[in-house]
């Protein structure tokens, strides 16, 4: 029988984080517009409520003292963002006109050139670059610095940053949302105030903008609470990459496709390594792997170490970004007009979703729509019908592919991990270490911010254990039925999301938890 880990749902009710406001009204923090995230996207919305305020002092003025608030769960704008990046450009010169140039922002410069390889075990074929994969024009950064960089402006142009605080439930007043309720500070792990324990607060606002990302606590809230998700279910990926100083960076970027991961269509490996150059004497170099993959034993860490020892990797369209950015400054927009005389919330906001399917997200985004289905059919026909489908942009018919939830498929066991090199602080490293170099300062001590069944299958504990990055799964005792305990380290955890997509569920834990990114 076939082991789902969707069969064993985690104990989480979206009605424990949606309520009324309980602070007193004259204790309620009152403002503006507040924004949940400070990742691009909520980062470009306050960037563009600034500019829009400023041409508008009076609407400024009826917002209060605190116009433009945003609350990050790290300890800074940045600290939790992790990407490849490659980013295309169009969204921030559409933010910034004429105030700033793509030059000035804190990045490695345009890409110079770009090379793209299907590996095997001991070898490397180049072909030509695909579509997605072309990325002459775009510029290379570290995503945290560039979050660093965007929070200054956005304090600049009069947000207020509430950083280290984790927006833990969502308000709602007679079915409109009214803000948020912050996470407590100081509980011990069994939940009982410490000594220097500080209450959470009500954040009310007249317009909420939930810029968590595609795994956020009160998006995934928001969605269920209010009956917005779509006909298909979202399906994820999971990102790793380590940075490294090096004698010489190479001058190109790099994408690679095939080994380590396996084309057979019953395995359901879909992803791909990059390596690209952070200036003269640095690189990065990561491993994606979609989620719906079915060997227990996958693991994204492991597949990146084993990367690393490829001949190739030794002798040396993640474009995400901009959407981001620009659906932020939209979203800006569409608030701001939610707050003119004679606008409704239902028609002002409304408005959004109709600048989304005017902008390039869209059209960009309908070009490739169903290109991630193909490839379950495996990486050759997958490939073979993307390829088709990016030549047609879109156009040609391949059938309706429904996407199936992540932790809705079945299980497999293939000894996958034998393969795995060991570590040998070199080259290769075990998780605890790059949990270290990550800068996580979760507390030991505060309480268990992941929700999942405690008694399973062994088969999806070992998932779980395997998956990952962080080491913050282990197998406990076995029940003798086929199912074991699962034991939890959750000061491990760098709040990845991957165990929301698979049987679990992530919940905000003490605001200032989690990494500390610089380069990433």
């Amino acid at each position: 029988m076939s082991v789902r880990a969707s069969d064993f749902p985690p104990p989480f009710d979206t009605g424990e984080f949606v309520g009324e406001p309980t602070d007193p009204a004259d204790e309620r923090i009152e403002v503006g517009i507040l924004i949940v995230g400070a990742g691009p996207a909520g980062l470009a919305c306050a960037i563009r409520l600034g500019q829009l305020l400023e041409e508008h002092p009076d609407v400024a003025e009826k917002l209060g003292d605190v116009p433009v608030a945003l609350v990050e769960k790290g300890k800074q704008p940045g600290s939790h963002l992790l990407s490849g990046a490659v980013v295309n450009p169009r969204s921030l010169r559409r933010l910034f006109g004429d105030r700033y140039s793509v030059e000035d922002l804190p990045g490695y410069g345009p890409v110079h050139g770009e090379s793209v390889y299907v590996l095997t075990r001991g070898a490397a074929l180049r072909i030509p670059p695909p579509p997605p994969m072309k990325n002459h024009g775009n510029v290379i950064f570290s995503l945290s610095q560039l979050g660093r960089w965007l929070g200054e402006r956005a304090e600049e142009g009069g947000a207020m940053i509430l950083p280290e605080t984790a927006a833990e439930k969502l308000l709602v007043s007679h079915g409109r949302v009214v803000g948020i309720r912050t996470g407590d500070k100081g509980r011990g792990r069994d939940g009982e105030p410490m000594g220097n324990f500080e209450p959470g607060a009500d954040l009310v606002a007249k317009v909420t903008v939930l810029a968590e990302g595609t795994q956020g606590h009160l998006t995934g809230v928001a969605l269920d609470r209010f009956g917005l998700r779509g006909d298909e279910p979202q399906v994820w990926e999971l990102g790793v990459k380590e940075v490294w100083k090096v004698p010489r960076a190479p001058k190109n970027i790099i994408h690679t496709m095939g080994w380590p991961l396996r084309t057979a269509a019953k395995y359901r490996e879909f992803g791909g390594s990059f390596i690209y150059p952070m200036g003269d004497d640095m690189l990065t170099i990561g491993m994606v792997i979609g989620l719906d993959y079915r060997d227990v034993e996958l693991s994204a860490h492991d597949l990146l170490q084993e990367l690393k020892t490829h001949p190739k990797i030794r002798n040396p369209r993640l474009k995400g970004i901009h959407y981001a950015i620009e659906s932020g400054r939209l979203a800006a927009e569409s608030a701001f007009a939610s707050l003119q005389r004679g606008a409704t919330p239902a028609t002002a906001l409304s408005s959004y979703d109709d600048a989304v399917r005017k902008s390039f997200i869209w059209s960009d985004l309908e070009e490739v729509r169903d290109m991630r289905q193909v490839f379950g059919r495996g990486f050759f026909v997958g490939g073979a019908l993307a390829s088709a489908m990016t030549i047609s942009k879109g156009r040609i018919d391949v059938g309706k592919m429904h996407a199936e939830p992540d932790a809705e498929q079945p299980l497999l066991r293939t000894n996958r991990a034998a393969r795995y090199p060991a570590p040998d602080g070199k080259l290769t490293f075990d998780k605890l270490s790059s949990v270290f170099a990550s800068g996580n300062k979760t507390r030991d001590d505060q309480p268990n911010h992941i929700r999942l069944q405690r008694t399973v299958p062994k088969e999806i504990a070992e998932m779980w254990v395997h998956m990952c990055p962080a080491q913050v799964y282990e197998i406990g005792t076995e029940g003798g039925d086929g199912t074991v305990t699962v034991n939890l380290a959750p000061s491990n955890c760098v709040q990845c999301g991957a165990i929301t997509a698979k049987g679990g569920r992530l919940t905000p834990p003490e605001g200032g938890s989690g990494p500390e990114y610089t380069l990433t």
